[in-house]
């Protein structure tokens, strides 16, 4: 995955140059920088939210000419606050999207390594059983199709060849990753390199730990997702089918108008779909990140 920040069309470089005004207005402490940290992107807690401070304003201006002409032209009286409010509301919300982005990133990158994680440390277990160096077998895992771990590996290797012994390499990498079971596997081989053991029964125990997990977060999985299911069934199927027979009885003995009626039926269609889709997050949400 490519970092970008949402809403933004240029290269980070000149998003930093645009926004140095800001930079002073971005004092405090937060988990921001670890989270750009494992996102791998060059830039610090300060200039990020300068940029996003940045377009803020930006976006305010441009939505506020932009609604205000529009709801003037439609003779709308109070056009002008109508402008502005709904200009900072959209503004408002693009700047609360890049401000928890990092951490939507760094979130999602965990699950894609974890995803990946057994199957890849089950691959290198096979490697060192074979007889193949370490080295190469963290180059065999970067040249492979497993996703974010790949891409780490490639890390790995960059920081090796630039000159980094591989201890320190592997140890950097797992400082600077959000993903408690990736820095764990890591942290063991660093551990077992530097003590002089030997990496494969550590590499072995490691998976049979990462297995036990995975067995222990799909139990889990199953447990929460039965509330789930029964809040689904009420929600969005048996009370709009009830809230529909009794809006169709209540209708024909209030005389209710047809229009009234289809714009009823609209909602409830609407919010329907709505809880849908929110079930479908939360379950997309609850999935184990091991699997």
């Amino acid at each position: 995955m490519k970092f970008k920040i949402p809403f933004t069309f240029l290269n980070l470089e000149i998003l930093k140059k645009r926004s140095e005004t800001f930079v002073r207005f971005t004092k405090g402490k937060g988990k921001l920088n670890e989270y750009l940290t494992s996102c791998g992107v060059d830039l610090d807690r300060a200039h990020y939210l300068a940029i996003c401070y940045y377009f803020l304003i930006v976006y305010f201006l441009i939505f506020s000419v932009m609604f205000t002409l529009l709801f003037g032209i439609l003779s709308l009286r109070y056009f002008y606050l109508y402008g502005e409010g709904l200009a900072l509301l959209i503004s408002g919300f693009i700047f609360m999207n890049q401000v928890n982005y990092p951490r939507i990133f760094s979130l999602n990158k965990s699950r894609n390594i974890e995803k990946n994680l057994i199957p890849v440390m089950q691959d290198v277990l096979v490697q060192l059983n074979s007889g193949v160096p370490l080295f190469q077998i963290i180059l065999n895992i970067a040249n492979s199709d497993y996703g974010e771990v790949s891409e780490e590996f490639k890390k790995i290797v960059k920081e090796i060849n630039s000159g980094t012994p591989q201890i320190e390499a592997i140890e950097h990498s797992g400082k600077i990753n959000n993903s408690l079971y990736f820095r764990r596997v890591l942290w063991q081989m660093s551990n077992a390199m530097r003590s002089g053991g030997d990496i494969s029964i550590v590499i072995k125990e490691g998976v049979k730990n990462l297995i036990a997990e995975q067995s222990i977060q799909v139990q889990s999985y199953g447990s929460k997702l039965n509330p789930l299911i029964m809040f689904y069934m009420l929600i969005a199927v048996i009370l709009p089918s009830l809230g529909i027979t009794f809006l169709i009885i209540i209708s024909s003995m209030l005389n209710v108008s047809g229009d009234m009626l289809k714009i009823l039926f609209i909602a409830i269609f609407v919010t329907v779909a709505f809880i849908q889709i929110m079930f479908l997050g939360l379950i997309k949400s609850r999935r184990p990140s091991l699997m």
